[in-house]
């Protein structure tokens, strides 16, 4: 049975899977050794100094195997990743270990997430989605909209009222 629990220190390792899983969620793109990735400037940006105030993470697991994770991180105007849109609302990202897709850990992570933003008194969220990817209806059955775009990605933002 999918558990959803608050991330650990522990989890450090799991959080760095998952990031490298968001980046590269489509079978089609091809992907470097992760262990490469892990210098890459971008990874580097959103993994590092986790912990810091705003900073939320949430593990998906049944038993002992960890299936996926949700978290959401504040960031400035001078640093920031694709999805921002203020220094007030938090970006999300998530991922599910492909193995394990398809199956509503996604959408169970992504609600359990929701919830945590509004208890920390959150008044939005935002994220980052390439507009090919199949997740992006997942973000707007929550009502995520569309608010602009960076790059090849969407910005989507949610308000918590």
């Amino acid at each position: 049975m999918v558990q959803v629990r608050s991330g650990l220190g522990s989890d450090a390792g799991f959080l760095e899977a998952m990031l490298f899983e968001a980046f590269f969620w489509s079978p089609s793109t091809d992907r470097p050794p992760f262990v490469e990735f892990r210098k890459h400037p971008e990874f580097v940006k959103l993994s590092s100094g986790w912990g810091r105030a705003g900073d939320r993470l949430l593990i998906a697991e049944d038993g002992d195997a960890r299936l996926g994770a949700a978290w959401f991180r504040l960031w400035t105007d001078e640093l920031h990743s694709y999805g921002f849109v203020d220094s007030k609302t938090p970006e999300v990202a998530m991922a599910v270990s492909p193995r394990h897709r398809g199956r509503g850990i996604g959408r169970l992570l992504l609600s359990r997430l929701l919830a945590t933003a509004r208890e920390d008194q959150f008044t939005a969220l935002s994220l980052s989605v390439d507009p090919s990817n199949h997740a992006r209806r997942l973000y707007e059955s929550f009502g995520f909209q569309q608010v602009g775009e960076a790059g090849t990605s969407w910005t989507y933002r949610v308000a918590l009222h």
